[in-house]
């Protein structure tokens, strides 16, 4: 299916299931476009706290002197601030849906570019992520690729916290290489007149968490639930999620959500927290996937400078899967095309083309996606750490001298599972 297509679906599942999000460039006709830009939340400004007063002061001046739009006369008085982390500020403006994007690039005229910036929808993962819908594979298959040995490599010791949509109920009853791993529940079933239906995106925390034991089977592991709906939530939602995320000390932070942002500039929530936190938890590393859509554009935060942007290789291991982003801004590429681990049991219905489509699995699946090539190279970060003793950030850059040494030309530095102290293993 064209990426295009699958983009379309995708949207069309998160506005069908959110009531207050919006596209850009034309909410009312966004499936005639060919490229959407991002989606964001309706009436919605995100300013830095110290930016509050002068970012109110300039829409007071366009709402009450340039009368803009079709807002009444007056009506700026009920911009209404709310505090959604220490230092980011959520502001309610009027108007129309639509008119965020125009406020903002008043705003950014004004006040200064990047100064006011939407609040975006963010994905597990677009555009979509996975790159595929759940594949079902048959007999009882071992896990690709396969769960290391027990060794000195195996992540003893390191600590890994997963941000995605939770933990299946007993996920390691039937996925031995699960046991240990922790969680926020996922309820991976809904129902559907009657009939009790594995949902879209269900199962996607397990799915990573089993990639990323299968490269290191002792690293203790636990998995957030941010995503309840659609596989899509707004940026704000998830700061105190990854509040906790950060309170559990990770030695490896893995996300697997992305987006697209206006002007591509990066995520306002995301770079608060950086900046009050991340960049002063020593040796820690925070890992995101770069994004499904084929193209060259950054996606956030995998762009963000203090972040491992991982694509996706194809199958044979030897060029970019089809799907993935790519550019300078990915820092490596390891396999994310037809991996198979941990799934629930049960019945799909594809959401995506072939739309109705249904599938039936008994507890595992094939799937394809770079929020599944992140938690590989998670997973030998961690596998290294407990063979050297590095910290996750010397790990890191170990395994980056050792990807750079593996580039393929036209696609970029690249990881493969296996040892990682010099050989591929693939």
């Amino acid at each position: 299916m064209a990426i295009d297509e699958r983009m379309r679906a995708q949207h069309r599942l998160i506005l069908n299931n959110f009531d207050d999000v919006a596209v850009h460039p034309d909410p009312d006709r966004w499936d005639d476009v060919d490229d959407i830009d991002y989606l964001y939340r309706q009436h919605t400004i995100l300013v830095r706290h110290s930016d509050t007063q002068r970012v109110t002061a300039a829409l007071g001046q366009i709402f009450d002197e340039a009368g803009y739009g079709d807002v009444p006369e007056g009506e700026a008085r009920q911009i209404r601030p709310h505090e959604v982390t220490s230092g980011i500020v959520r502001m309610t403006v009027p108007g129309t849906p639509a008119r965020v994007p125009n406020l903002i690039a008043l705003l950014d005229d004004m006040v200064g570019p990047g100064v006011a910036r939407p609040e975006h929808k963010v994905y597990v993962c677009p555009y979509p992520c996975p790159a595929t819908e759940p594949i079902e594979v048959q007999g009882t298959p071992d896990p690709v690729p396969p769960p290391g040995a027990d060794s000195d490599n195996d992540g003893d010791g390191v600590r890994v916290v997963v941000v995605d949509t939770g933990l299946m109920p007993n996920a390691a009853l039937g996925h031995p290489w699960l046991n240990g791993v922790r969680g926020t529940i996922d309820n991976p079933y809904t129902d559907h007149d009657g009939e009790a239906l594995i949902a879209p995106y269900a199962g996607h925390g397990t799915f990573v968490a089993g990639i990323l034991r299968c490269m290191a089977p002792k690293a203790s592991v636990f998995v957030e639930r941010a995503f309840d709906n659609a596989g899509a939530v707004y940026e704000t939602k998830l700061a105190p999620i990854l509040e906790a995320a950060l309170d559990r000390h990770p030695d490896i932070l893995v996300f697997t959500f992305v987006s697209p942002t206006h002007r591509n500039q990066s995520l306002h929530t995301f770079d608060e927290l950086y900046e009050r936190r991340i960049r002063h938890m020593k040796g820690m590393v925070v890992l995101a996937p770069a994004g499904n859509d084929g193209k060259r554009r950054p996606m956030w935060p995998a762009a963000h400078p203090g972040v491992i942007a991982v694509g996706a290789l194809a199958a044979n291991g030897r060029e970019r899967a089809h799907f993935t982003n790519h550019g300078r801004w990915v820092d490596v590429y390891a396999p994310g095309a037809d991996l198979v681990n941990a799934y629930p049991a049960g019945t799909f219905v594809c959401h995506e083309p072939p739309i109705g489509e249904r599938r039936h699995f008994r507890g595992m699946a094939m799937w394809s996606g770079t929020s599944f090539s992140t938690p590989l190279v998670g997973g030998l970060i961690a596998a290294r750490m407990s063979q050297t003793g590095q910290n996750a950030q010397q790990a890191w850059d170990s395994l980056q001298r050792l990807a750079c040494s593996q580039s393929i030309p036209g696609v970029g530095p690249v990881l493969y599972p296996g040892p990682a102290d010099g050989e591929s293993g693939h």
